[in-house]
């Protein structure tokens, strides 16, 4: 079976996710969490990689990210690397972590944007961690009601610019996920765009068909037209 498709292009926002293999933990004490999201600073300031929203849990990790530089595998391989390297060498075992290559979905942000950014941060509700999502250490939604803490790393303006301020997209969360964007995640294996019918003809313009039986591409034209706005989700067209 073919890999599943990459798309790469300057600007491109991706929901990125993993999991540990047979399910198993992947971050254990509170100093992994900490070495992740260490990760996600030093990829910042490496490769000008923009960290819109993150959740970690115990066995899987989501982020959305945007890469100016058009560099998300380097940017993965270097994040899960490293962050492998650190539990075997703290936990004395080795071979890999994950169950496999990282799942990335590119995300059209001018309608879909915030309603990734809302999934990823109900996660740890719906896993039953806490009861509020504010109420998770290891996600970044407590840093959007509080901006101020937010480090430098984490860009939070992106989304909330799309809202009266923190307050307003906090109850947006609260409201819950789209009914149809809960079905698209629940599917055993997702289209790799999240985006309605005319942006994924865009993308289609400069990688051809889209289809995860498709073959690698790690390049989009750079006649890709960015797209850089966000607002509130409208109707799930994938």
């Amino acid at each position: 079976m073919a890999r599943p498709l990459r798309i790469t292009f300057p600007g491109a926002v991706y929901h990125v996710m993993n999991r540990g293999a047979s399910r198993k933990r992947v971050f254990t004490h509170h100093a992994d969490y900490e070495v992740f999201l260490q990760l996600l600073a030093d990829c910042h300031h490496r490769w000008d990689v923009e960290v819109l929203a993150y959740c970690l849990t115990g066995n899987q990790y989501h982020l959305c990210l945007r890469t100016p530089e058009e560099n998300l595998p380097r940017v993965m391989r270097h994040v899960n690397g490293v962050y492998t390297q650190h539990v075997n060498r703290t936990q004395g075992r080795d071979g890999s972590l994950f169950r496999g290559r990282y799942k990335a979905l590119v995300v059209e942000t001018n309608t879909y944007l915030s309603a990734v950014v809302r999934y990823i941060h109900l996660h740890p509700v719906k896993a039953k961690l806490v009861l509020k999502p504010e109420a998770y250490p290891w996600s970044s939604h407590a840093k959007y009601l509080r901006r101020k803490t937010a480090p430098a790393w984490l860009n939070v303006e992106k989304v909330l610019n799309g809202f009266e301020g923190g307050r307003d997209f906090h109850q947006y969360v609260l409201a819950g996920n789209d009914e149809e964007l809960e079905g698209y995640y629940a599917a055993g294996r997702q289209a790799p765009v999240l985006g309605s019918d005319a942006f994924r003809m865009r993308l289609k313009k400069h990688t051809g068909k889209l289809s995860r039986e498709h073959p690698r591409i790690e390049r989009v034209g750079a006649g890709h037209p960015r797209i850089e706005s966000c607002g509130r989700s409208p109707r799930l067209m994938v």
